[in-house]
């Protein structure tokens, strides 16, 4: 498959924009803060200024008009081009229909788990099941209020809904492990180096828990 031109998903989140109509750059934004799209974009005026320059570039949107509002210095409004059309329909089906390796930080983190020790590693996961369980909570929230009340459709926040399911089954993870962790079922072995090399064994009270 051949390399895209642009693959920055800011891109993406402007042209689904330009799908419902022609828009200039502070409406975009201004727009993807409204739909609580800044948790699934990274947004800020200078990436997406320069996100815009791109897509013009590569012919993916044009300038359709120069609009006024009141006394605001005039912003150009833009388009999608045929081009640009084929490409964010093509992109979205490749990115629902293949799964990419990601490399999330947190499984990162996880694998190297052992290294805090028990008491320390309870203390980070405990911190991190109250943080999830912040998200968790505003995120049900912003559905409730939008999608809940029938102010937007549902097709319009589903990223927003994966997002909320993926936080609540890494909080029912984060939250079994802490458990495990303080109940001692998911014990440090005693690591010892000998002449074979290095060998673990399960501490006395976790054998003493079998």
């Amino acid at each position: 498959m051949a390399k895209r031109k642009i693959s920055n998903t800011l891109a993406l989140a402007v042209l689904g924009l330009l799908q419902e109509r022609s828009m200039h750059p502070y409406e975009m934004a201004s727009t993807l803060r409204e739909r609580h799209k800044d948790s699934s974009f990274k947004v800020n005026s200078g990436s997406l200024y320069d996100t815009v320059e791109a897509l013009v570039r590569h012919g993916w949107i044009e300038p359709v008009e120069t609009a006024r509002d009141g006394r605001r210095p005039e912003r150009t409004v833009y388009a999608p081009t045929a081009l640009g059309q084929d490409e964010f329909v093509r992109w979205v089906d490749e990115l629902v229909r293949t799964p990419v390796a990601e490399y999330p930080k947190f499984l990162a983190a996880i694998s190297y788990l052992g290294a805090l020790g028990p008491e320390r590693a309870a203390d980070a996961l405990a911190g991190r099941a109250a943080e999830l369980g912040r998200r968790v909570e505003e995120t049900s929230a912003v559905l409730a209020e939008t999608v809940g009340s029938g102010r937007v459709p549902r097709l319009f926040m589903i990223e927003v809904e994966c997002a909320l399911h993926a936080w609540e089954a890494e909080l029912a993870w984060t939250r079994r492990t802490l458990a495990e962790i303080r109940d001692g079922s998911l014990y440090w072995p005693r690591v010892e180096r000998t002449e074979q090399g290095w060998t673990w064994s399960a501490p006395a009270a976790a054998e003493g828990a079998k």
